[in-house]
């Protein structure tokens, strides 16, 4: 059974980039628990311990979370500037994973306070490698805070 460390949280709504994401993170001896929810409401409930998740250990954060941003029911901006709004969930990284490649949607990431934003390659192996490195930085390189 995974640690609070060793979750890695997925959010992502396209069934296929799900699949390519878990696949490179498998192919790359990542061993994290994935957790993955499909809409940015979903991963809310999640992380606060709301909805269909009342009752979750909400202390279990995730190491990282790997956030799509054009999600159903609420997008990956209000994720982020729910996550950031919040004293339990403000330090948890977050790297955008997302196709879009619109300049406002990098700044107002950033401006919401993502650690990292990273397009998605539209190729398998220049996907997987960009997992392989998001993984490699963020689950053994990156120093989190304390929590």
């Amino acid at each position: 059974m995974a640690t609070k460390e060793e979750v890695i949280l997925l959010v992502e709504d396209n069934a296929q980039d799900e699949e390519l994401t878990i696949r490179a993170l498998k192919k790359n001896q990542i061993v994290n628990q994935i957790v993955v929810m499909r809409d940015g409401e979903e991963a809310l409930d999640y992380l606060f311990g709301t909805g269909p998740h009342a009752g979750r250990d909400v202390t279990a954060v995730p190491q990282v979370v790997l956030l799509d941003l054009k999600l159903p029911k609420v997008d990956g901006l209000e994720v982020i500037q729910r996550m950031r709004g919040d004293e339990r969930t403000q330090m948890i990284p977050i790297v955008v994973l997302t196709s879009s490649d619109e300049q406002r949607d990098v700044i107002e990431s950033y401006r919401l306070g993502v650690n990292s934003y990273v397009r998605k390659p539209v190729e398998f192996e220049a996907f997987s490698e960009a997992v392989r490195q998001i993984g490699l930085y963020w689950l053994l390189i990156n120093r989190p805070a304390p929590r």
